[in-house]
């Protein structure tokens, strides 16, 4: 009698415990708890994911013609707000070769003069390299070589060249830094053609005003790049992004626009110390600027803003050479002492 009076209690208990579930019950709750945890953990899931999507984005922008998909959708609004790298967001490819092999035969060229012409003494030397009868041996910049002698392609070696291991450093490290993040956003093709016509501007522009001085290095081509880039944002300021990849293009833009403008001040204002070539600099800048009015008008939506920047760009360009290398020709003196 008692053990049954027992049992009865025992299952009672169990019932009570243990009631009869309710799969509509379960999976609801399921549900939301599925959707507090991803409130809870989507901003942090954002900032750690967008690198790995960002290149998705710029392949299926699911924004344009009204259509968008799941992936598209949440993509959309992390780059309304929450994006912490826009920059990534719009690179047209992964990787940035022409800069890095740019960078690997500078420094392999000047290993090779200071291992077969030895290095100078810091009093005709202060950069720690090879004399300056190594560098114009080698294809510095030399303006009666390139006049009288019609050596031209002096105009382009000194890109290759640097005076010593402290004006290599100097210049691998800028072009390793926004010299890989443009090439990445603008391409390879577009980022050799502002920088090899910003090496052959700056050496014109160096024989035109220092046709008494040999020089090299590729300062002149990293300042085509700052020119090409203000170029970028001059134009596109006012262009509408609609977009997602517009979107983050333009944020990168603005955020880039203070840093490029002070680092072409700062590289100006060095440019008039000893042993630096501010004509160089100064016409990299000027070369960048002209040569990206041509490469960034196409970014315009409308024909006709194409077609009057692309006139003007390509105008601004040929006005520009063919001025300077008349002026090269026609007014230069050169000096005797330096063949």
């Amino acid at each position: 009698m008692l053990s049954s009076l027992l049992e009865k209690a025992r299952f009672a208990t169990d019932g009570l415990l243990s009631p009869k579930r309710n799969p509509q019950r379960q999976q609801q709750r399921r549900r939301r708890n599925n959707d507090e945890d991803e409130a809870g953990t989507g901003s942090s899931d954002a900032e750690q994911t967008m690198t790995e999507t960002a290149y998705n984005l710029q392949i299926e922008d699911g924004d344009e013609g009204g259509k968008s998909t799941g992936k598209n959708n949440v993509s959309l609004s992390l780059a309304k707000g929450t994006v912490s790298h826009p920059e990534v967001a719009h690179y047209r490819q992964r990787c940035a070769p022409c800069s890095t092999l740019f960078c690997l035969s500078q420094t392999v060229i000047l290993a090779l003069m200071m291992w077969q012409c030895g290095v100078a003494s810091l009093r005709i030397n202060p950069m720690i390299g090879p004399g300056p009868e190594v560098l114009n041996y080698w294809g510095a910049k030399n303006a009666v070589l390139i006049i009288d002698e019609g050596e031209t392609y002096r105009l382009f070696t000194p890109v290759f060249l640097h005076a010593g291991l402290i004006h290599l450093a100097g210049n691998v490290l800028v072009q390793m830094d926004a010299g890989n993040m443009w090439e990445k956003e603008w391409g390879s093709l577009v980022w050799m053609i502002v920088y090899v016509g910003s090496a052959f501007g700056s050496s014109v522009f160096s024989c035109c005003f220092m046709p008494d001085n040999i020089s090299v290095g590729s300062s002149g081509a990293v300042m085509g790049l700052f020119g090409a880039k203000l170029s970028e944002i001059a134009l596109l300021c006012c262009e509408k992004s609609t977009t997602l990849k517009e979107r983050a293009a333009a944020l990168s833009r603005k955020r880039q626009s203070c840093e490029v403008f002070m680092g072409i001040v700062l590289v100006m204002a060095m440019s008039f110390i000893p042993f630096v070539d501010w004509a160089a600099h100064l016409g990299g800048v000027i070369a960048g600027f002209v040569i990206g009015l041509v490469c960034f008008s196409f970014r315009f939506r409308h024909w006709f803003f194409i077609l009057i920047w692309s006139v003007a760009g390509v105008g601004s360009v040929v006005a520009l050479y063919s001025t300077m290398m008349v002026y090269m020709y026609t007014k230069v003196e050169t000096n005797d002492d330096l063949r």
